[in-house]
C-alpha cells in the first residue's frame, strides 16, 4: 500500500476541529498530524483525561480520519530560544507567565515533557491499536536556538561560541528526550532556519550533542532546505533511520527580481521581490519524486503529512490539490527486482 497522506492542522488552527476534520476528509486526507495550539490537541487534558482522548477519536472517527502525530512547534521554540516579546503571541499563557526568559525556556520545557505523555496517552487510546502503534507514536516540533542569531559569524563567531549553542541545546533537550524514552515516543525535529538544526551539518551536530539518543530524529521538510541550497534527497539518505515524519511541502526559489536575497530582506511572503517563497505542492521547485524514491529506499513507511502554505493561493484549493499530488507521486517500493524472472527458476 501507498503511504497514507495525512493534512498538518497547523496553518489551519483558526477553525475548531469540528469544522476542520469534515474538510479535510473533503478534501481527500486520510487522517490529521494535529498542532497542539487552536482546539486540535490540549496537552494537558490529553495527558490526563481518558474522555478528552475519546472525544477526539471518535471525532476523527466520525469523519472518516486518523493520526499518526501530533506537532508541538510553538511551545518547542521556546526551549533554547532567546526569548522576546514575539514568542508571548504563541505560546500558551501558563508557558510565557511573566515572561521572564530563563523561566519561559523552564516552562516550554516542562510542557513539552507532558507533549511526549499526552501522545502516549493518545495513541494507547487509538481504536483497533491491537497492543502496538501502525507507526511509532511521534511528537514534531522545534527546538529554538540560542546561536541563530549569530548565523552571520559578525561580530566574528569561532566554534566555541557555537559549541555553547549545541551545549546549551543538549543540557535542555536531554531531560526532554528521557522523558519521552520511558513513554515510547519519538521527537522529531523539523530542521529549519531558527533551529539548533537547519542543514545537514548542523543536523548532525545536534545528533552528536545529545550523543545519539534514540528519541532524537527529524520531521522531513524539504521545503527548508532547498532554498537553502541544501540536498534535499541527501539529507534523507543521511539520516535515513532518524526520519520520524515526513512534511510535504514546496518551495521555490529565484524567482524574485534581484532585490531581496536568500535571508529574506525583512520583506513579507508573497512579496514579488523575494528570492524564494513556500508554495503549494507542485508548483514549486521541491523534486518529489527523487524524495519518494529516497524515502523509499530508507525504509520509510509512515505518513506523507500535507503542511500547506502558500499565500498566493485559496487553501480549501491549493489543500485539495495537493491531497491528490501526494497520491499521484508516491509509489509502493518493490518488492520484486524487475529482471527476476529472465532467471529460469523464476519462470
Amino acid at each position: 500500500m501507498s503511504r497514507p497522506v495525512t493534512l498538518f492542522t497547523g496553518q489551519w488552527a483558526d477553525l475548531p476541529l469540528e469544522k476542520l476534520a469534515p474538510l479535510a476528509k473533503s478534501m481527500g486526507y486520510d487522517g490529521l498530524e494535529l498542532a497542539c495550539w487552536g482546539d486540535h490537541f490540549d496537552v494537558d487534558a490529553a495527558a490526563s483525561s481518558k474522555a478528552y482522548l475519546k472525544e477526539k477519536w471518535e471525532l476523527l472517527a466520525d469523519n472518516g480520519l486518523t493520526s499518526f502525530a501530533i506537532s508541538s512547534h510553538l511551545v518547542g521554540q521556546a526551549i533554547c530560544d532567546n526569548i522576546d516579546e514575539r514568542h508571548k503571541s504563541i505560546l500558551p499563557a501558563d508557558v510565557w507567565d511573566d515572561g521572564s526568559p530563563e523561566g519561559v525556556r523552564k516552562r516550554a520545557a516542562k510542557k513539552m515533557i507532558t507533549t511526549g505523555k499526552a501522545a502516549r496517552a493518545f495513541f494507547n487510546a487509538k481504536p483497533g491499536r491491537k497492543g502496538g502503534d501502525d507507526f511509532p507514536a511521534v511528537v514534531n516540533g522545534f527546538t529554538g536556538s540560542s546561536i541563530w542569531h549569530s548565523i552571520y559569524a559578525f561580530p566574528p563567531t569561532n566554534q566555541a561560541y557555537y559549541e555553547k549553542g549545541f551545549q546549551d541545546f543538549a543540557k535542555r533537550f536531554t531531560p526532554i528526550l528521557d522523558a519521552f524514552d520511558k513513554v515510547d515516543v519519538n521527537f522529531a525535529l523539523e530542521v529549519h532556519p531558527t533551529e539548533i538544526a537547519f542543514d545537514i551539518a548542523s543536523a548532525q551536530r545536534a545528533i552528536d550533542a545529545v550523543k545519539g539518543h534514540k528519541r532524537f530524529g527529524f520531521n522531513y521538510d524539504p521545503s527548508h532546505l532547498g532554498y537553502q541550497g541544501v540536498d534535499y534527497v541527501k539529507f534523507i539518505r543521511t539520516f535515513g533511520s532518524r526520519i520520524f515524519h515526513a512534511h510535504m511541502k514546496d518551495v521555490w526559489w529565484g524567482h524574485g527580481d534581484g532585490t531581496v536575497g536568500v535571508f529574506g530582506g525583512h520583506t513579507d511572503f508573497g512579496d514579488a521581490r523575494r528570492f524564494w517563497d513556500f508554495r503549494s505542492l507542485g508548483h514549486g521547485d521541491i523534486k518529489f519524486e527523487d524524495i519518494i524514491v529516497a524515502l523509499n529506499d530508507v525504509g520509510y513507511r509512515g505518513p506523507l503529512s500535507v503542511e500547506w502554505e502558500d499565500i498566493r493561493m485559496d487553501r480549501v484549493h491549493g489543500g485539495t490539490e495537493a491531497a491528490a499530488f501526494v497520491r499521484k507521486v508516491d509509489f509502493t517500493p518493490s518488492t520484486l527486482a524487475f529482471d527476476a524472472a529472465f532467471d529460469k527458476k523464476n519462470q
